[in-house]
């Protein structure tokens, strides 16, 4: 149960919902309940929803699949269920199975990059800074790393507030480990 109900959208203020309706538009993104509760404060709803045309550069710096990756990578290892429900959607969506997933190990170096940052509140080691940093200029890796902090100030905010799984992503819950034929 979330710690602060998302503000109630039909009884919001006409700046909230000016927001509201510009993100809608702008993002082509829907109202969720972790945006909804940000709603409690409109200045906090507009800084995080800077996350999207910082992923969007993201997108143009890896592409769009190892975007999206790579916010689960930081989700995961963040251990926040709402964010990384959402990116299990998307992979989902997009063909694979979240448990599954082929990389390569130039891809599989960023992943790890970003779950390192995630774990380790950004005190990674060289071995995992220098082969991502080898592959991205320093304006890249400036915007790869803005977005794991941003990604983890999401994943932050919806774990303090325990904000509710949206219902549109209940069926994108991780299955429960399955028993081998022997039961173990």
């Amino acid at each position: 149960m979330s710690r602060i109900d998302p503000v109630d959208i039909n009884k919001a203020g006409e700046p909230l919902r000016e927001a509201f309706e510009k993100h809608c538009a702008d993002d082509n993104a829907r109202i969720t309940n972790m945006k909804a509760t940000l709603g409690h404060s409109l200045t906090a709803f507009q800084v995080y929803m800077q996350w999207y045309p910082l992923y969007r550069e993201v997108q143009q710096i890896i592409g769009e699949r190892m975007s999206y990756l790579y916010a689960h990578a930081i989700s995961l290892s963040a251990n926040c269920p709402l964010c990384t429900m959402y990116f299990r959607k998307v992979i989902i969506d997009a063909g694979e199975i979240p448990e599954n997933l082929e990389v390569n190990p130039e891809e599989q170096k960023l992943l790890d990059f970003g779950a390192a940052i995630a774990a380790n509140n950004g005190i990674i080691n060289d071995d995992v800074f220098i082969p991502v940093s080898k592959n991205h200029s320093d304006k890249e890796m400036v915007t790869l790393i803005a977005f794991a902090g941003q990604m983890i100030a999401t994943n932050i905010f919806n774990n303090v507030i325990d904000t509710n799984i949206d219902d549109y992503l209940q069926d994108y819950l991780p299955l429960p480990p399955q028993k081998n034929i022997h039961g173990k």
